[in-house]
């Protein structure tokens, strides 16, 4: 009894996001990306007049977006204390699949729907790996990555897909009011994945599970149906994402996504979540997309050697951890 009444308030304090606490420390987060964006900046706009132009701005904003789509959802799964390595697989299946809805005639609408479903479908198997097969979240996905991946390169035999309708086209690559369209989608899901996390009881439940999932349960959350829930959205937005890079890049090929997964990892990480749930925000998770976008811009822009650029953002990412590490540590001795 006494541990259902200590669960019992540990929850209360969790459904009023103890208030002070969670948002100073977030601020805190927040206020260090932020300045680290702007030395960034500062920086590449001294070193190279290139990076001041509005076109590589906006390029920047490009990339950003792309990553935070993918980062979304991945983020919501890691706040609940599980992971999903599938995700880039996700998006090429995904993507593959679309593509060669479209090069058989079928209509963009029907490729769309073709990549959600199966990104979709992928997010919820992996939720059921982990709740009713009770899988560890890193090994479920691990294999699921493989699986996927393997499904892609059969369907793919090898072959590369290209050339789509323009109209499929503009969803990666048109502009609306001299700003990229994918900038208009990353906005549109940070503010209603902002909404939830932050002023309903999904979102406030998802960091009590990644807090501690236990107490969690036995205060009466609905833990399995929760993690199913975030494995299934990050499916959706790895298929979002899928639409996106396939109208930019106007190619699909069975290994596509690959180099998306660790950069998405590192933005999640360099954006202040927790990798052992519970902590962490979605416009962390932004800050840590634009992070990485300006760094590997930069390294563009000054022709850096490519050997040389996995050792910088990996720099980079451990700087970001350590500054969260150091800035969390000091809140809780004030708090």
């Amino acid at each position: 009894m006494s541990i259902l009444n200590n669960s019992r308030f540990v929850w209360s304090r969790v459904s009023q996001l103890d208030v002070r606490h969670h948002v100073r420390e977030e601020t805190a987060t927040l206020i260090y990306r932020a300045v680290l964006i702007v030395l960034i900046a500062m920086a590449l706009a001294f070193t190279t007049s290139a990076f001041s132009t509005a076109p590589n701005l906006l390029n920047v904003l490009r990339q950003a977006s792309l990553m935070f789509l993918l980062a979304s959802g991945l983020t919501l799964v890691i706040l609940s204390g599980g992971f999903d390595l599938s995700i880039a697989a996700n998006l090429t299946l995904s993507a593959c699949l679309a593509a060669g809805v479209m090069k058989t005639g079928g209509s963009p609408i029907l490729a769309a729907a073709t990549a959600l479903s199966c990104s979709t479908l992928i997010g919820l198997l992996n939720g059921l790996a982990v709740t009713l097969l009770r899988l560890p979240p890193f090994l479920a996905t691990y294999g699921m990555l493989w699986v996927v991946q393997g499904l892609a390169f059969h369907y793919m035999g090898g072959n590369e897909i290209y050339g789509f309708p323009t109209g499929f086209r503009t969803l990666g690559t048109g502009f609306l009011g001299g700003i990229p369209l994918p900038v208009y989608m990353m906005v549109f899901v940070l503010i209603g994945a902002t909404i939830v996390t932050g002023g309903l009881n999904f979102g406030r439940e998802i960091y009590a599970i990644g807090a501690n999932s236990e107490v969690a349960r036995l205060s009466g959350i609905p833990v399995r149906r929760r993690k199913i829930a975030v494995y299934t959205i990050s499916g959706l937005m790895s298929g979002i994402a899928a639409l996106i890079y396939l109208a930019r890049v106007n190619a699909a090929d069975s290994a596509m996504g690959e180099p998306l997964l660790l950069p998405v990892i590192a933005a999640i990480l360099i954006g202040g979540t927790s990798l052992f749930g519970g902590a962490g925000s979605l416009l962390g998770t932004l800050s840590g997309c634009l992070i990485l976008a300006l760094v590997i811009d930069g390294m563009n822009l000054l022709n850096l050697n490519s050997n040389w650029q996995p050792l910088i953002i990996g720099a980079v990412l451990l700087i970001a951890v350590l500054a969260d590490v150091l800035g969390r540590g000091r809140n809780e001795r004030i708090g």
